[in-house]
């Protein structure tokens, strides 16, 4: 009988957690803006990836590869310091960083402001590339990461669970 009460009383706080995380992941996650009488549909990942491959193609691909690949080195620094372009297709640490983070590495070059003393060599492209464009490539690049996963989890899930917290900024509209 008492075993009975236990598991009750635990089952009881387990779901009560459960809702509660639930609950805090839905406020967490909501980007829910009204928008002025938008009568056009938001378009698609797979439309915003199809305009972003093709700006990965005139932008990207140069340093990263057409597949994503990176380079062969990505990981030996070079005599200043610098790295050479990580692969971008699931195999290297892309996929470890949040949205936001990933959009103003594009946006403002590789420096990572909570790491001060890295090094890298990839430009910014803010001024090149508009925030649908960044956004667009960033979802390209999203596709490359099909079918890879790391302890039997997606890493398109990993990714975005880490990008909760830190989304692709809000479209200028």
């Amino acid at each position: 009988m008492r075993r009975a009460k236990n598991t009750a009383a635990l089952l009881t706080v387990v779901v009560a957690v459960s809702i509660l995380l639930g609950a805090s992941g839905i406020a967490c996650s909501s980007n829910f803006t009204p928008s002025e009488s938008s009568s056009e549909p938001a378009p698609s990942d797979d439309s915003l990836a199809m305009a972003g491959s093709e700006t990965y193609a005139a932008n990207c691909a140069e340093c990263h590869g057409n597949l994503g690949q990176g380079h062969a080195d990505w990981q030996v620094r070079n005599v200043d310091g610098t790295l050479n372009p990580p692969p971008l297709n699931g195999d290297g640490h892309t996929w470890h960083h949040a949205d936001g983070l990933l959009y103003r590495i594009v946006r403002d070059g590789g420096a990572i402001p909570s790491q001060p003393d890295f090094k890298s060599g990839m430009p910014a492209f803010g001024d090149k590339l508009s925030q649908q464009e960044i956004i667009e490539v960033l979802r390209y690049i999203k596709t490359l990461w099909h079918g890879k996963s790391t302890t039997g989890v997606s890493i398109a899930e990993l990714q975005a669970q880490r990008s909760v917290n830190d989304p692709f900024p809000a479209q200028k509209g």
